[in-house]
């Protein structure tokens, strides 16, 4: 996307004004996405985008642009600009780079750009067909597939010159359930770092079929009951928990600036014993998956917590200044168009010590939480609130009859060490992460937890 030649005189040109470092982040990327809503194909579209991100510190100053002028002389000017906002002198520097190219962690065989579009519209159909014909209750079904391919160079000061390869594809189904006079909704997203050989792993139907079964399941729910309980959460997006609760908070956008409720706490128990947390950027094919991140260090596997020790940051180059830390590998961004931050890539809690059925048979009456949606949390305390999209009650160890309108409440510290039974069969969901630099792919995961003592917010 650039000459190395072209890349070492924009470098130059950025620091001129006294900067420390500097970094120019090119991207190209194609989006596809083809969508079925009310038995009619609604979108099919091709986007390409395409530009640079350029930014310089000095200390921990940081200044910022982006454009879509990869001319040798469209990104002088921007480096111009940028090394005026900073002018905290004048050097003269020759900068070497020298070009690299990171192990491939996510082997593609079918590219999705190039895959025959037809065979994608028979997917989202069948997917669409399966989910409106679980039940005359299904109202309205919309199934999509994404897929996106970007190629991305980083070139900075420091002599790095890396490029990469990056392809997603993602399946999306969500089914509206009604009675006439109430709706409720069910939802399946699987994706993967793949090309379109994630389908021979992935049914569209099968999905879609769970996606009708929790609308259809929720309808026909009591309402929630409210008060202190003990809550089973189950696998895959269940690890949605400790993403919000206590994963934005482990992260150098909060920490550097003394924003977290973690701040200070390396070494110290700060979940229980049972709890063993991991970052883990470099899972095959995972959705979070990187080769680089977005700074060009390689991703790593980040143990977060150990046996309920707090033993890891989340870390960029900008956070890792302010904490006098180094990076981890966990630099992203959006695009172009974003300054990156430090953030999560593959996070989940790590398969522990119990059985699974004994963690309902021994909970005694309180809350199994099958899917969980979305919430907010405030990092800087870890208080959260989390809509629960499919719940059942337990009574006396059985999981009983489903319930509708249930929330979790509560604070991330205390969620962690109020866990007494993590179980064995860890699965990983996908979802967008919304932060300072973007929304960017992210897997949330956790094998069956068990918490003691949790807020459960509900209408009856």
């Amino acid at each position: 996307m650039i000459q190395k030649t072209v890349a070492e005189r924009v470098l130059e040109k950025a620091m001129s004004t006294g900067a420390d470092y500097a970094e120019i982040f090119l991207e190209d990327t194609v989006t596809n996405n083809i969508a079925m809503i009310d038995n009619r194909l609604e979108t099919v579209t091709r986007s390409h985008a395409y530009g640079a991100g350029l930014r310089v510190l000095r200390g921990v100053q940081s200044v910022f642009a982006s454009t879509n002028d990869l001319t040798e002389e469209g990104l002088l000017a921007v480096a111009g600009r940028i090394a005026a906002a900073l002018a905290q002198g004048s050097q003269t520097l020759d900068i070497v780079l020298t070009e690299s190219f990171p192990r491939n962690l996510s082997p593609i065989e079918l590219v999705p750009a190039t895959y025959d579009t037809g065979r994608k519209v028979e997917l989202v159909r069948a997917g669409y067909d399966a989910a409106k014909n679980y039940s005359p209750e299904i109202r309205q079904v919309q199934s999509s597939i994404m897929d996106k391919t970007s190629h991305v160079t980083v070139c900075t000061s420091e002599g790095r010159m890396a490029s990469d390869r990056r392809v997603w594809t993602r399946y999306k189904i969500a089914a509206i359930a009604s009675d006439g006079t109430e709706n409720q909704t069910g939802f399946a997203g699987p994706g993967r770092s793949m090309g379109m050989e994630m389908f021979d792993l992935i049914d569209p139907s099968v999905f879609a079929k769970k996606a009708a079964k929790q609308a259809v399941t929720m309808l026909h729910a009591r309402n929630c009951p409210s008060g202190k309980m003990t809550v089973a959460i189950e696998n895959g997006f269940g690890g949605v928990i400790f993403h919000e609760a206590c994963g934005h908070s482990l992260e150098a956008t909060s920490v550097a600036k003394g924003n977290s409720e973690f701040c200070g706490k390396l070494g110290q128990k700060i979940a229980s014993d049972r709890v063993t947390a991991l970052d883990n950027g470099l899972i095959p094919n995972a959705w979070g998956t990187l080769n680089m991140d977005d700074e060009g260090n390689p991703t790593r596997n980040n143990v977060l917590i150990e046996n309920g020790i707090l033993k890891g940051y989340l870390i960029d180059k900008l956070g890792g200044r302010r904490m006098n830390m180094e990076p981890t590998g966990s630099s992203r961004r959006q695009s172009y168009e974003f300054a990156p931050t430090s953030r999560m890539t593959n996070t989940y809690i790590a398969n522990g010590p119990d059985d699974n059925e004994e963690i309902i048979r021994t909970m005694g009456d309180g809350l199994y939480a099958a899917s969980m949606g979305g919430g907010s949390v405030n990092p800087v305390t870890g208080e959260f609130n989390f809509a629960v999209d499919e719940g059942y009650l337990v009574r006396d160890g059985k999981i009983c009859e489903p319930v509708r309108g249930a929330s979790l409440i509560g604070r991330g510290s205390e969620i962690l060490l109020n866990i007494d039974r993590v179980g064995k069969n860890l699965e990983l969901g996908q979802g967008m992460c919304g932060s300072a630099s973007g929304s960017v792919p992210t897997n949330v995961g956790q094998p069956l937890i068990r918490i003691q003592n949790i807020t459960v917010g509900g209408r009856d």
